[in-house]
C-alpha cells in the first residue's frame, strides 16, 4: 500500500526517528533516561515534529516514530521506503543510535541518512570519518538546514552540515540561529500518538510548546547555551497562543510544558503572554522553568491566573560555595525568596539539584539535602552530575583527568559518569540515593502529598512513584 501511494503522489518520503532505546528525553540540553528518575515523564519528539512540519511544507510525505515507545524500525524501512532518514542521536545512547544508519542503508541503499543532536558539538568529524553509512550531520539548529537538504541544494552550499566529499569529511560552517521563531510551522502533532506522552501526576495528555530558544548564563554543566546560543529568541505571545489553540481545538490537549532554556527572563514578555492566554478564553494548565532570581509576586500571580500550576527551578546546590564555582549567579536567599513567591501564588514547585560536581564532598552534599528539605517543594530531582560533551563541565573533566576509559554516559543523571576531586562515583551514587529517600520518604512530605491528591488517577501515579523509591537498591 505504501509503495502504491508513493507512486500515485510522486512525493519523496522522510522518516524521522528516535532510535530504539530505553525511554528517554532527547531534547539536546536534557538527554536523560526517564526510568530511574522519579518524576520525569517522557516528552514527545517535538524536535522531530518541527522538522516533519518543515518537510511537509516542502511537499514531502513525513513519518515520525519514537522507537523508545515501541515499533519495528526494519519493518518501517521496508514498507515506508524513505528517501531521507533523520535520527536524533543522544550521548547516552550514542553507539546504538548511530547503528541505525547501517540498518537503513542495508534495507534502503539509496536513502540519505542524516543525524542531529548535541553529541555532535564535539565528535562530528570523527563520526563522519568512521561511520560510512552516515551521509550528513546537522550541526546546530536544524530546521532551515533540513529545508536546504531536501530541496536539493548542493551540500557545499548548505551551512551547518558535515558531509563526505569522496573520502574527505567537510564542514560547511556554522549556520546563524533562526531569529524569527514565528516563521517556523507549528509542530506536526498529527504524525505522533499524543496519548503516549502524559503528565506524571494525573496521567493527562501533555504537549510541549517551545516558547523560546537560547540562554545567556552558560551554566557549567548545561548544554543550553552551546546548543541554542546566548541570545534569548522569543516567539511572539500571539504565535504561542495560536499553537495552544490548535492543540486544544484539534487535538483536545489542555496540559502543556512551556519549554524554554529560560522562561521568564523578560518580565514584559512573560506578563504579555499570560494576559494573551487569559484573553483567549482557553482553559489550560501549564508548567515552565524559571531562574531563582527573575520572578516577583506580580508575575507569579499573573502566571497562576493564566493556568500555570508548576514551575521548575534549577537550584543545583545547597552550598553557596558550589553555586559560585559553577557560575550560577544566584544566592541561596534568591532561591528561598522565589520558592516563597510561587508558593504564595498557589503554584507548585519542582526543584532541580545536581550532586557530584567536581568540587563536591560529603559536606556539600549534606548541605544540598538539608536545603532541599528546608525549601519543602512539591517535587525534587536530584541528578548526578554528568559532563555531557559540549559543556564547560566536559572540558573541565578532561583537563583535570576526571574522564577516563571507564567513563560512560549510558545512565546520564542517574549513575555518575565521573568521580569528583574528593568522592568516587560509587560514593556519589550512594549519596544520591540517600538524598532522594531523605526528601521523599519524610512523613511530613507523604502526608502533605496525600492530602493534596485530587483523584484516584493521581493516587495511583503517586503510589507507583513511591514504590519505585522503596524498591531502589
Amino acid at each position: 500500500m505504501d509503495n502504491e501511494i508513493k507512486e500515485e503522489t510522486g512525493k519523496k518520503r522522510i522518516l524521522l526517528i528516535y532510535p530504539p532505546s530505553p525511554v528517554m528525553n532527547r531534547e539536546d540540553r536534557c538527554q536523560q533516561p526517564t526510568k530511574e528518575l522519579v518524576v520525569i515523564p517522557p516528552l514527545p519528539p517535538t524536535d522531530l515534529m518541527y522538522l516533519a512540519a518543515v518537510a511537509e511544507q516542502e511537499g514531502l510525505e513525513a513519518k515520525i516514530v519514537d522507537y523508545s515507545q515501541g515499533g519495528d524500525l526494519e519493518k518501517d524501512l521496508r514498507e515506508f521506503k524513505p528517501d531521507y532518514l533523520v535520527a536524533n542521536v543522544a550521548t547516552p545512547t550514542f553507539k546504538n543510535d548511530i547503528s541505525v544508519m547501517t540498518i537503513a542503508k542495508e534495507i534502503c541503499p539509496d536513502v540519505v541518512t542524516i543525524a542531529k543532536g548535541a553529541a555532535f558539538l564535539t565528535v562530528a568529524f570523527e563520526v563522519m570519518y568512521f561511520q560510512k553509512d552516515l551521509d550528513i550531520i546537522i550541526y546546530g539548529e536544524p530546521e532551515a538546514t533540513l529545508k536546504d537538504i531536501i530541496n536539493g541544494k548542493p551540500y557545499s552550499d548548505i551551512l551547518g552540515i558535515y558531509y563526505r566529499d569522496d573520502v574527505r569529511v567537510k564542514f560547511t560552517g556554522a549556520r546563524p540561529f533562526i531569529e524569527d521563531l514565528d516563521s517556523l510551522p507549528f509542530p506536526a502533532r498529527h504524525l505522533v500518538d499524543n496519548n503516549l506522552y502524559r503528565r506524571p501526576d494525573n496521567n493527562k495528555v501533555q504537549a510541549v510548546i517551545k516558547v523560546s530558544r537560547g540562554c545567556p548564563f552558560h551554566c557549567f554543566f548545561c548544554l543550553a547555551t552551546p546548543v541554542s546560543g546566548a541570545k534569548v529568541r522569543k516567539r511572539s505571545p500571539e504565535n504561542i497562543v495560536e499553537e495552544i489553540r490548535e492543540c486544544v481545538e484539534k487535538y483536545g490537549i489542555t496540559n502543556f510544558v512551556f519549554w524554554s532554556d529560560i522562561f521568564n527572563i523578560d518580565k514584559d514578555w512573560t506578563m504579555n503572554l499570560c494576559q494573551k492566554i487569559i484573553d483567549s478564553g482557553l482553559n489550560i494548565t501549564w508548567s515552565a522553568n524559571t531562574r531563582a532570581d527573575t520572578a516577583d509576586e506580580e508575575m507569579a500571580q499573573k502566571m497562576y491566573e493564566s493556568g500555570c500550576r508548576l514551575v521548575s527551578i534549577g537550584v543545583e546546590s545547597g552550598s553557596q560555595e558550589m553555586l559560585d564555582k559553577i557560575g550560577k549567579k544566584i544566592t541561596l536567599d534568591d532561591v528561598r525568596l522565589t520558592v516563597k513567591i510561587f508558593k504564595k501564588a498557589g503554584i507548585k514547585i519542582y526543584n532541580y539539584f545536581v550532586i557530584g560536581l567536581p568540587w563536591e564532598d560529603e559536606d556539600t552534599v549534606e548541605d544540598t539535602i538539608d536545603f532541599a528539605i528546608e525549601l519543602d517543594s512539591d517535587f525534587i530531582s536530584f541528578y548526578t552530575a554528568t559532563p555531557l560533551p559540549g559543556t564547560r563541565f566536559y572540558d573541565y573533566a578532561k583537563e583535570n583527568k576526571l574522564i577516563d576509559s571507564d567513563t560512560s554516559f549510558s545512565s546520564a543523571y542517574f549513575y555518575p559518569s565521573v568521580n569528583t576531586h574528593y568522592l568516587s562515583k560509587d560514593k556519589v551514587f550512594e549519596l544520591h540515593k540517600k538524598a532522594v529517600k531523605r526528601f521523599y520518604l519524610r512523613p511530613s512530605y507523604i502526608f502533605k502529598t496525600l492530602i493534596g491528591i485530587k483523584s484516584f488517577e493521581e493516587f495511583k501515579n503517586y503510589f507507583r512513584a513511591g514504590m519505585n523509591l522503596l524498591l531502589r537498591k
